[in-house]
């Protein structure tokens, strides 16, 4: 019945999945439903939280080998076109919209997302560390805004691919600069933290 929510919310969106979407997609009685999870949101939220588990055990390994900053967001980009395809990024943005109208659905969709912050910002902190941006960026911050742009990106993709695509070439340009940054000489470098650090300071 999860892996069956989960199809339900795929096709038919979070306003067309229903006891009966749900127990058509899993090939059960929708009174099982009921019985095993009380209400249709309650197992929304079950498979949600299942569903993130296993994606990101799937890229845990990948994630966990890079080595730059570079590299984080060229992994990014194959993953979300990986879970793009697959379906998953479409059921990850479909929880978020039900979630503004079904309460429950909140904190397993929020929980999901955890599941990734908590997977990215140790590679965050550990790619930037040396680098200017380490102390001036906050990881936990990056982390979360990344966890965001995945979905968003999704839903920019579906009205307009081409902008969606140019947002992604963008960060991973930033990325390159990053790399370049790291080719300065040491006084270059740490005079470029100092200004950075500076001006993060008086933004604050």
């Amino acid at each position: 019945m999860l892996d069956g929510a989960l199809r339900s919310l795929a096709e038919h969106g979070i306003a067309g999945t229903s006891a009966r979407s749900v127990a058509a997609a899993a090939g059960v009685n929708q009174a099982l439903v009921f019985y095993h999870f009380g209400s249709v949101d309650d197992l929304l939220a079950t498979a949600c939280r299942r569903g993130a588990e296993q994606r990101v055990a799937r890229h845990r390994d990948r994630l966990r080998a890079v080595g730059g900053l570079d590299e984080l967001l060229a992994f990014g980009r194959r993953m979300h076109e990986e879970e793009r395809d697959a379906g998953h990024v479409a059921v990850l943005a479909q929880l978020l919209a039900g979630a503004q109208t079904h309460p429950r659905l909140a904190p397993a969709t929020a929980a999901g997302l955890d599941l990734w912050i908590e997977e990215i910002e140790p590679v965050l902190r550990r790619v930037l560390a040396g680098t200017p941006l380490d102390g001036v960026a906050d990881p936990a911050g990056l982390a979360r805004a990344g966890a965001a742009s995945f979905v968003g990106l999704e839903l920019y993709e579906g009205v307009d691919p081409a902008g969606a695509g140019a947002a992604l070439a963008a960060l991973e340009q930033l990325g390159a600069l990053l790399a370049a940054v790291q080719e300065l000489n040491p006084v270059a470098r740490k005079a470029l933290a100092y200004t950075l650090r500076r001006s993060g300071g008086r933004g604050r």
